[in-house]
């Protein structure tokens, strides 16, 4: 490997060379067990670095210039590593995805025992509500005790989210994840459900991750509690910031990311003063193969600090070769001469 050279990617990191990180990367792709944001297949970026291993996945829609906090994200990891922790453990839900539901028992069956909170896709684009209502009915049938959270990734205009929650609000929700697009968006859902008397509280996510100013929507009054990943908001150091910031509740997700993102957002997790919510970064149970000999897979509804082995990760069996590969390297290169040029401004 070569020597680093001198740019420095973000406050707190140390200098990092493009050489360097692409002698440290590789290139992975992972089956689903089940449709997901619309694919079968995860690709990732994976990096060494001296603090051990980093992930780059931004979804190959996102242009570079959003991908940049995703690479931050990804050095941290490798180069800083991350905040001590305060708890042991992070509690998680499971996550279902848009499937029939009639499916739904057997996605369950991969969190395995102890989940107590499930989140439940809504508003996939050419289902209905009842395809929703059924789904969500499907997983209260299940887990009668769970706490159930519907994330709509902002797919509801204002009167769709209003509806399909006075609905799907009879399943006792304990939360709404976007259900609209912007700002101004969950500010008129989360009103309109107060004034008809259901007070389903409403959660932030893209109006957080993807704003330029992500502190936006507490000051709006817009949402109840933010959902925070590690990537799209630039590392944990950054995320544990944001919250802090915005003074809300916090649930920390993950973005369909193998052990090795996974792990950073146990970090941010594990290094939040206060987490009353149960944490979507279960998703590893979304994964036919995973980067590591051991998986991070919850057990009896948790995931331990410690459970994930640096040294375990082995991404032979998935490595990308050809044409795909030499788009996630330009993507790479890219992103890195981007962050450079923003070091030397």
């Amino acid at each position: 490997m070569t020597d680093l050279p001198t740019v420095t990617p973000s406050p707190g990191l140390p200098p990092v060379g493009l050489e360097y990180v692409l002698d440290c990367a590789v290139v992975v792709r992972l089956p689903l067990t089940v449709r997901f944001r619309g694919v079968t297949e995860r690709e990732a970026v994976l990096i060494h670095g001296p603090a051990g291993w980093g992930e780059f996945a931004p979804f190959p829609e996102y242009d570079d210039a959003e991908a940049l906090a995703w690479y931050r994200a990804c050095l941290e990891a490798a180069w800083s590593g991350f905040p001590e922790p305060v708890r042991a453990s992070v509690p998680v839900n499971a996550t279902v995805p848009a499937v029939e539901a009639a499916r739904v028992p057997k996605v369950l069956e991969g969190y395995g025992h102890g989940i107590e909170a499930v989140k439940v896709k809504v508003a996939e684009a050419g289902q209905t509500l009842e395809d929703d209502d059924a789904r969500v009915a499907a997983v209260r049938a299940e887990l009668p005790g769970a706490k159930i959270r519907v994330d709509a990734n902002q797919g509801w205009t204002v009167p769709e989210a209003v509806e399909g929650l006075l609905r799907l609000a009879r399943h006792d929700l304990e939360y709404a994840e976007q259900p609209a697009a912007g700002i101004d968006g969950l500010y008129a859902v989360r009103e309109q459900l107060h004034s008809r008397g259901v007070p389903v509280p409403i959660a932030a996510d893209e109006s957080v991750r993807k704003a330029e100013d992500p502190i936006a929507v507490a000051r709006a009054g817009a949402a109840d509690l933010v959902v925070v990943k590690v990537a799209p908001l630039g590392g944990v150091r950054r995320a544990l910031s944001v919250v802090e910031q915005a003074g809300l509740p916090a649930v920390v997700s993950s973005a369909l990311d193998t052990s090795v993102g996974l792990r950073a957002g146990v970090a941010l997790a594990a290094a939040l003063p206060n987490l009353p919510y149960a944490c979507g970064l279960g998703t590893g149970a979304l994964l036919a193969e995973d980067v590591t000999a051991f998986p991070l897979r919850p057990v009896n509804g948790e995931l331990r600090v410690d459970a994930f082995d640096p040294d375990s990760v082995h991404p032979d069996p998935v490595l990308l070769e050809g044409p795909r590969r030499d788009w996630w390297v330009d993507r790479v290169r890219r992103v890195h001469e981007l962050m450079e040029h923003g070091s030397a401004r």
